[in-house]
């Protein structure tokens, strides 16, 4: 071979080296495979972990449902289902609408509200009777009919956040986007900075902006009160919902 070919091929295979060594661009994917609940657990109040009870979640027609068709009494059963694997610096987003009535012994705050926690402890860590995992909620909620409401809201079972200068400590903080019609899907996004900055978005438009979750004290299972990754979980929270295209970006750190 001449010398000015294998200087050519030795070139290109440095450039292949260095390709191949370069991170990957980041890109959405999917988390739920439309087939089955393949990489989620549940986790119901007074129920161990893994037990769907009342196969409340389900893969439906390539919709992941919650569904209250196999419940007589709610009696205060609340339900998470979380992805296998934690994440600190991502982008999620996903598409929501509540369907059907509510089931039978829920409580009125809960009619057409659901949620996606963000950021949440580790499952296995849940008490058995603990109701909610410690985490930040994007709460969803669906209009009632009668009074205005909003999406896309924060709620923070077991923390607080950093907002407009101050920690906020209410359970629950409103966006500023309307909530969906009934039976009406609607979008949503979240961009999650390790706990740096939060931001929902809805229909392109950032609707709340916070930052430095933190766990109130005494939560013996983290060895630190900063929030800065953690788990995705959707909620069964008595009103039975269906999401589709739930989709994440990990973003470099």
């Amino acid at each position: 071979m001449r010398r000015g070919a294998l200087l050519l091929v030795c070139a290109l295979l440095a450039a292949c080296a260095t390709s191949s060594a370069e991170p990957a661009s980041p890109h959405w994917r999917s988390l739920f495979n439309g087939r089955d609940l393949d990489g989620w657990s549940a986790k119901f109040t007074h129920h161990p972990l893994g037990e769907n009870y009342n196969d409340t979640f389900r893969a439906e027609h390539g919709v992941l449902v919650v569904s209250y068709d196999r419940w007589t009494m709610l009696e205060g059963q609340f339900g998470h289902l979380f992805y296998r694997q934690p994440f600190g610096h991502f982008r999620l987003r996903l598409q929501y609408r509540f369907v059907g009535a509510q089931a039978a012994g829920a409580p009125g705050w809960a009619l057409r509200n659901n949620g996606v926690m963000i950021l949440a402890q580790p499952p296995e860590t849940m008490g058995l009777d603990q109701d909610f995992p410690d985490s930040v909620e994007v709460q969803l909620l669906g209009g009632d009919g009668v009074h205005p409401r909003t999406t896309a809201n924060m709620c923070s079972p077991g923390t607080s956040i950093f907002m407009d200068g101050e920690r906020r400590t209410q359970h629950c903080i409103n966006s500023t986007a309307p909530a969906p019609a009934p039976g009406e899907w609607a979008s949503i996004e979240v961009e999650v900075d390790h706990g740096r900055v939060i931001r929902h978005i809805v229909d392109g438009r950032t609707v709340m902006e916070y930052s430095a979750p933190l766990l109130d004290e005494d939560k013996p299972w983290s060895p630190t009160r900063e929030l800065t990754g953690g788990y995705i979980a959707l909620q069964a929270e008595s009103h039975p919902t269906e999401f589709r295209n739930i989709e994440v970006m990990e973003l470099p750190y």
